[in-house]
């Protein structure tokens, strides 16, 4: 979550899929570095009924696999901590079991992209967890809560994967030749199923009816298929909780970029809403 000077009634959806994305010459990479947004990453979870949110003053940096580390260890990372003490108010306010957390490092659903949104210093940026038991209402809940921030200038974003199941994934030529964009057949039709059903409800869907329409999708014949576990799902639900009160009935969602790799992995980024002043 990330707050800018100007007004700004932007949500996104950034399906981060591998590092590569982030760190290779991509049509989304290009995206995300000319639009600025944040941030419910996918890839940090709490046991038990709590959400916790990041604190930690001087977080470090988790590994990537196949990345050099000169592309992320010198970038400066920036948590906004007077955010995160907002943030812990507004959800404890709303019934949530909610603390920070002091030790929490960032992990690469955050940062990589961080890096290419802006790549010559780190905005003031607030993360928070998922909630381990993946009740989509819940972080549909999540989402809706921190709203308000958004008539403040605060920029949400939810990084997951609009398709994302590494067990089915076809995995030789990352292994063989560190091309994860490399393709021998096309992606197969549960894959193109799904991704397709996730484009027609963030884009033919607004308001009530979209965060109706997102947690809908947990119930597609091919969502099993296409997340094997439900963590990179749930950022879409934090979206469409944030970006659908009736106040967003008509507002207007693009699909910016995507990227198939792996052949069954579907990583796209959506934006609902609009900027309201220049970056």
């Amino acid at each position: 979550m990330r707050r800018r000077g100007s007004r700004a009634r932007h949500q996104g959806g950034h399906h981060h899929g591998t590092y590569a994305p982030a760190v290779k010459r991509s049509h989304p990479a290009r995206l995300t570095q000319a639009n600025p947004n944040r941030n419910q990453g996918a890839h940090w979870d709490c046991y038990g009924d709590q959400i916790q949110v990041a604190t930690n003053p001087r977080p470090a940096k988790s590994p990537v696999a196949y990345v050099h580390p000169s592309k992320y260890v010198d970038y400066q990372l920036n948590p906004d901590l007077a955010t995160a003490q907002r943030c812990i108010a507004l959800l404890a306010r709303e019934g949530f079991s909610v603390s920070g957390n002091a030790g929490f490092d960032w992990i690469h659903d955050v940062y990589l992209i961080l890096i290419r949104m802006f790549p010559h210093a780190c905005p003031p940026t607030t993360i928070l967890s998922l909630n381990a038991r993946y009740d989509p209402h819940y972080h549909l809940k999540v989402g809706a809560t921190l709203r308000s921030l958004r008539r403040d200038g605060y920029l949400l974003i939810g990084t997951g994967g609009a398709v994302h199941n590494l067990y089915r994934n076809r995995w030789a030529p990352m292994l063989r030749f560190r091309d994860n964009f490399a393709m021998d057949s096309p992606p197969e039709a549960w894959a193109l199923s799904f991704r397709q059903s996730v484009e027609d409800v963030l884009l033919k869907t607004s308001g009530p009816q979209l965060r109706r329409a997102m947690t809908r999708l947990m119930k597609h014949p091919d969502y099993r298929g296409a997340h094997a576990t439900d963590d990179h799902f749930m950022a879409a639900m934090f979206v469409a909780g944030a970006a659908g009160d009736f106040e967003d009935e008509g507002a207007a969602a693009v699909l910016g970029a995507e990227t198939w790799e792996l052949t069954n992995m579907c990583n796209s980024q959506f934006t609902v809403g609009r900027w309201a002043g220049r970056l």
